[in-house]
């Protein structure tokens, strides 16, 4: 049972510093990419709304994850800073190369690279390692996901 705590707790807080990166690389100009309201707008239509609920679902969406990479640590035989760096590097990678160029085809408010923007799809799709938001959005979308892995990394230890 300590285990499972563990690792809900060192879950929030990875993800909690993942969330905190990408919201403030958007705040800070670095990119485009408005994480909360893309998340968001797949829950409600309220923009304003759609923010705020984005973070929670990230929230939701992130932690979870900490479990996979618990598995991967006791696989390997242990945590430590570095594996969990390297893996959120490749955790970064997979969201940069499938899942952002992905969306498009699930998000049911965000346009097509094909198609473009019709009165009910109102979000630029990210395009190919979120390109469209921004060149940095790739970088702060790589530095979350480290730090995220890190994060793990040192609390699993």
């Amino acid at each position: 049972m300590d285990a499972i705590l563990r690792v809900l707790i060192a879950g929030l807080v990875a993800t909690i510093v993942l969330t905190v990166v990408l919201r403030g690389s958007q705040l800070m100009g670095l990119t485009r990419m408005d994480l909360p309201l893309i998340l968001g707008l797949w829950v409600t239509r309220d923009r304003e709304r759609a923010k705020f609920v984005g973070i929670f679902v990230h929230i939701l969406v992130g932690w979870p994850l900490a479990a996979i990479y618990a598995g991967v640590f006791w696989l390997l035989g242990g945590a430590s800073w570095w594996l969990g760096a390297l893996l959120g590097l490749g955790h970064g990678a997979f969201v940069l190369l499938v899942v952002l160029p992905g969306l498009p085809g699930v998000h049911p408010r965000m346009a097509s690279e094909r198609t473009g923007p019709d009165p009910t799809r109102h979000l630029q799709p990210p395009g190919l390692a979120g390109l469209n938001y921004g060149r940095r959005t790739a970088v702060a979308t790589i530095i979350g996901h480290v730090l995220y892995g890190l994060v793990l990394g040192v609390l699993l230890r």
